[in-house]
């Protein structure tokens, strides 16, 4: 047709209304099959694409939401991303990736660049402990979901979709896990302080320490931004202590990655010398060499379920109520750390004597 083709444009070469190819390409009924498979062969030959625009117009959705992470760098927000886009373009829908870089004015000018843009909802694995814009949005019943992330301390939280992994739990597997393998000196490399993640992941290994009646102070807690560099410099930093710990637990992957580089580097060996542990699963983290032990959780299932409930919200087939998932994590355990160590026994936890 030389030219954008449009639905006169298909109507008039069918022989049938406007009507009639709208209904045809949008699956609607009160159509025949054989005029409906028709109308959308000649589609088809003449490459016809909707015009979005007029389709939100009418609508009132541009079928498009904002994905606002922390960084593409760390391997676990690529792995997250592909079951967001993946759900996302089969439920008809396209993405718009930001990037924060950690840094809640930044967020901010996304979060108003998305709005300019019209996007339908926003999907944020990024959102801080205590996050103002997360409680702007949600003061205007903005449809937006919250992914590997909580928000403390709001009232308007209690009205704030997310799905997450249950932190604690899984911090408390990952350092329980390294107590049964008989070590009692054990450094936590943890993240941000403004991040729930880092936040109840620390939290259930102090929990770990307190069931088995450990000391606390054995168990050693550093700061990271949950980058390989501050993995590494963290690992440096235990290794360098008059009595450096015997295991360390990254509550992310990419840190114990990191520190896995520093041990070698110390002209150490992983189990033998310093057992690994950390968390989430990435792909890297099973590669043969490296088989860290870790906590897994169901990126991209998370991913998937983040955008289903929020389209949901979207088009109105889920109320006001806010639905708040929260997935188990599990401990899979590789050749970092799954050794017992000689002369020590596990004491048990208070419960198991029930």
């Amino acid at each position: 047709m030389g030219r954008h083709t449009t639905i006169k444009d298909i109507a008039k070469v069918a022989g049938v209304s406007h009507t009639t190819v709208y209904r045809a390409l949008n699956d609607k009924p009160r159509i025949s099959r054989s005029t409906k498979k028709r109308i959308v062969s000649i589609a088809r030959r003449y490459h016809y694409q909707p015009n979005v625009l007029a389709q939100s117009l009418v609508l009132g959705r541009t079928k498009t939401l904002g994905l606002v992470i922390t960084t593409i760098i760390n391997p676990f927000y690529p792995e997250l991303a592909k079951g967001i886009e993946d759900t996302a373009r089969s439920l008809g829908y396209n993405i718009f990736l930001c990037c924060t870089n950690f840094d809640i004015s930044l967020e901010s000018r996304y979060i108003d660049m998305l709005l300019g843009r019209g996007v339908d909802g926003i999907i944020f694995t990024s959102a801080h402990t205590h996050d103002p814009n997360i409680t702007r949005l949600v003061k205007d019943h903005f449809p937006l979901i919250l992914v590997n992330r909580r928000v403390y301390g709001d009232p308007m939280m209690d009205r704030t979709d997310y799905v997450v992994v249950e932190n604690v739990k899984g911090g408390f597997l990952a350092v329980e896990h390294l107590i049964k393998m008989g070590h009692k000196r054990i450094g936590v490399i943890s993240g941000f302080p403004d991040s729930s993640a880092a936040v109840e992941r620390l939290e259930g290994a102090r929990k770990a320490f307190i069931e088995y009646e450990l000391n606390p102070a054995e168990l050693l807690v550093l700061e990271g931004d949950f980058l390989k560099p501050s993995g590494y410099e963290a690992a440096k930093k235990f290794l360098s202590m008059r009595e450096p710990p015997s295991a360390i637990f990254g509550v992310n992957d990419y840190m114990a990655l990191g520190a896995y580089e520093a041990v070698l580097d110390a002209g150490l060996r992983v189990p033998e010398d310093i057992a690994l542990i950390g968390f989430n699963d990435i792909t890297f983290s099973a590669m043969k060499g490296i088989e860290l032990t870790t906590i897994g959780q169901k990126k991209y299932e998370m991913g998937s379920i983040a955008v289903h409930t929020l389209i949901d919200k979207i088009e109105g087939r889920d109320g006001d109520k806010a639905r708040q998932i929260t997935l188990e994590p599990e401990l899979i355990v590789r050749k970092s750390c799954g050794y017992h160590l000689r002369g020590y026994t596990v004491p048990h936890p208070k419960a198991l004597l029930k």
